[in-house]
């Protein structure tokens, strides 16, 4: 017999740094609709996991680098906070964290430390607009990362090229060999957005494009995408 899916999923939509109160409003309300639809009973929640825009900037840069890291002795200052806040509210046995900038860092760690507890299991991470986390191979299938490109294709958020995914392997003849993907996420793909590395999740003029499509709708498009088979 094949077991059923919960209906009940917790969602966390994580800021970065410098980040208004305001920023996931829009998106709250449009994952609520669209889980709803898909017959999904969504609890959505926003942490701001290096404090909001009224914090100092230089002390939310510095935590975000030691989430950056794939060693066990990094600091992981927002990982630990989002693993607080998460463990709050999560209910159920599903969960999908969807991070915007340094929260994408802090959405990977705070999953990933819940899981090496086996206090989750089922659940799926969304980096948005993030630095490069190195991820652990046995996520990486859980794992998706969506950037900003310009008309060309060229990726255009410099927050996006901050950090690394690279790591040696053996080559033929045992040869080492720097492979720049070998701790990427599993699913790596350009958004064509409007506005810069703040607009991922804008809805309105002027973050809209010539078909009158806005950022929040792209970006929310392409999470729903790749979750397609999992929800």
């Amino acid at each position: 017999m094949t077991a059923t899916k919960s209906s009940r999923l917790s969602i966390y939509l994580l800021a970065g740094v410098a980040t208004s109160n305001s920023i996931f409003n829009e998106c709250k309300i449009k994952l609520e609709r669209l889980f709803q639809s898909d017959g999904v009973d969504p609890a959505v929640h926003v942490v701001f996991p290096y404090g909001d825009a009224s914090r100092s900037l230089v002390r939310q840069v510095l935590e975000v680098r030691s989430d950056l890291s794939n060693r066990m002795s990094a600091g992981r200052v927002g990982g630990q906070l989002a693993l607080g806040k998460i463990k709050e509210t999560l209910t159920g046995d599903r969960m999908l964290l969807i991070g915007h900038s340094g929260g994408g860092a802090a959405a990977y760690q705070a999953a990933k430390m819940l899981y090496e507890k086996d206090e989750i299991q089922d659940f799926r991470i969304v980096q948005v607009g993030a630095p490069k986390t190195p991820i652990d191979p046995k996520l990486q299938d859980r794992v998706s990362y969506f950037h900003s490109i310009d008309n060309f294709g060229k990726l255009n958020d410099p927050i996006s090229r901050i950090g690394t995914w690279g790591g040696w392997i053996r080559s033929s003849y045992s040869v080492p060999r720097w492979n720049r993907l070998k701790y990427a996420p599993g699913y790596v793909e350009g958004i064509p957005t409007v506005g810069g590395h703040a607009d991922y999740f804008r809805h309105t003029h002027p973050f809209t494009d010539q078909e009158q499509i806005c950022n929040l709708d792209k970006t929310v498009t392409r999470v729903r995408e790749w979750l397609k088979g999992w929800v």
